[in-house]
């Protein structure tokens, strides 16, 4: 795929797509990790001399209405503070049909402008080209920058029509979570240990499947585990036993299973983790996935993906308190990690590599 690296920069006008589809608390950003993730290839752009970077994303679902319940205001307040030196950051509407908004934001230290949600224009979702050239024209755009690794898996019209209006080049967190899953899928170092929890067996299937051949052990807890699922793969181990409620209800992995995912842990070379142990919000059954936190967070020999929404935030809540935790990679991608994984083609990949 084409990158960003070593690309005459100077004086361009970027349009970058990133993903800020963030949890929103209190009207407030509650975890700003996909954020932070953007913030190099940003920098990069901004050390390179590009004249302006117009950021791109969506929030939610607000089916192609604008509703202020998932407007991007609280993410630009958040990015505000996480580039102090861009000391405007602009943050604006969605052009209008055949008008500029070149004279809004042409002013020499405003170098940095997001704009409003995506969705609030059908368009995005129905990969229209004639929404996102409405944008690249509105803006002068002279190159398309591919940096929200979380909606490769989309066709929609920042991530495919795009392509045929402008050239397309990975940012760093795309090209980061790409090198990361490729290695992982092509030319991981053995052993190689795949960790599945949750309670979606049809999500997690797929994964069990395609690492069957790859994977030394794949371990199997969560909810998924608690329900009774079973394998006959001798490489596939079930947790069997659980911490339960007073009721009867299994909501952790026991103390045995536990143990016999350290062993595991402790012997691998490459570990992929996808779906919490428990019911971890709970901290009186988040037990097990704390364990492994901090086991597969310390290894310092291995290459150690994270994989999934809940997983990544339990990941980076916990590591707030656990400084000496780090990983090879804690993804921002969730579904498209996934399908990235069972060797589904991206189409917000596939352009990058045609454009």
């Amino acid at each position: 795929m084409k990158t960003i690296r070593n690309l005459d920069l100077k004086d361009k006008t970027i349009l970058m797509r990133v993903d800020y589809n963030v949890p929103l608390k209190n009207g407030k950003v509650a975890d700003d990790l996909r954020i932070r993730s953007s913030l190099p290839t940003i920098n990069y752009l901004l050390e390179k001399g590009a004249k302006k970077i117009i950021l791109l994303s969506h929030l939610g679902r607000p089916d192609g209405q604008e509703n202020l319940e998932f407007s991007l205001s609280p993410v630009a307040d958040t990015l505000r503070k996480l580039l102090p030196e861009q000391k405007h950051i602009g943050f604006y509407p969605l052009p209008e049909k055949g008008k500029s908004i070149i004279d809004y934001y042409d002013k020499p230290d405003l170098k940095v402008i997001l704009l409003e949600n995506l969705r609030f224009d059908p368009g995005e979702e129905a990969n229209s080209p004639e929404f996102i050239k409405n944008i690249i024209d509105s803006t002068g755009a002279n190159i398309y920058v591919q940096d929200g690794f979380a909606v490769v898996h989309r066709a929609h019209a920042s991530t495919d029509a795009v392509a045929k209006f402008l050239p397309i080049y990975t940012g760093f967190l795309v090209e980061k979570e790409a090198e990361n899953l490729t290695k992982v899928l092509e030319n991981p170092e053995h052993p190689v240990l795949l960790i599945i929890g949750g309670s979606k067996v049809d999500d997690k299937q797929p994964l069990i499947d395609k690492f069957s051949t790859i994977a030394d052990q794949i371990f199997v807890g969560g909810k998924i585990a608690a329900d009774g699922y079973k394998a006959n793969n001798p490489k596939i181990y079930v947790s069997e036993d659980f911490d339960e409620d007073a009721s009867g209800a299994k909501l952790d992995i026991g103390p045995v299973s536990t143990a016999k995912l350290a062993d595991y842990v402790k012997d691998a070379k490459t570990i992929i983790w996808n779906g919490l142990l428990g019911k971890a919000e709970d901290p009186a059954y988040a037990t097990a996935s704390t364990i492994a936190a901090k086991l597969v967070g310390e290894k310092e020999d291995a290459t150690t993906i994270i994989c999934g929404g809940d997983t990544t935030g339990f990941v980076e809540n916990l590591m707030k308190d656990n400084k000496d935790l780090s990983y090879s990679l804690i993804s921002t991608g969730g579904g498209a990690a996934l399908e990235f994984l069972v060797g589904k083609e991206l189409p917000g990949l596939k352009v990058i590599k045609r454009a």
